[in-house]
């Protein structure tokens, strides 16, 4: 269970508790449920009510960020899909406009190390 369900259900037991509590007395007519109990039972109601809301608005904001993260990537993946590498091209015919062939430069370590190996 999440947290927003902990505390709907939390504040259904506080208010039940403190309505049965105050029924049970008033009708039985025996005395009167002291006042600490009825704010302590209205207070964790309260709690729980503003936590519970709390959680669902965290819960949307999440969503939509969600959302929002998949459409860009979809987004700049259809933009690296459409416009390539052009710097390709323009190195390619750089090369073949001076009649030498291109050759591979691996990526390394450079320095000591690299000549050592």
């Amino acid at each position: 269970m999440t947290l927003k369900w902990w505390a709907v259900v939390v504040a259904a037991v506080s208010l039940t508790a403190c309505v049965t509590a105050n029924l049970v007395v008033g009708v039985g007519g025996n005395g009167q449920i002291p006042l600490v109990f009825n704010l302590f039972a209205l207070t964790v109601a309260g709690t729980a009510v503003v936590l519970a809301v709390v959680a669902e608005l965290h819960d949307r904001l999440d969503d939509r960020v969600s959302a929002l993260t998949e459409f860009l990537v979809a987004r700049l993946n259809e933009i690296e899909t459409r416009t390539g590498d052009r710097n390709t091209g323009f190195v390619e015919g750089y090369l073949l406009n001076q009649g030498r062939e291109a050759t591979v430069v691996p990526l390394g370590r450079r320095g000591r190390g690299a000549a050592e190996r």
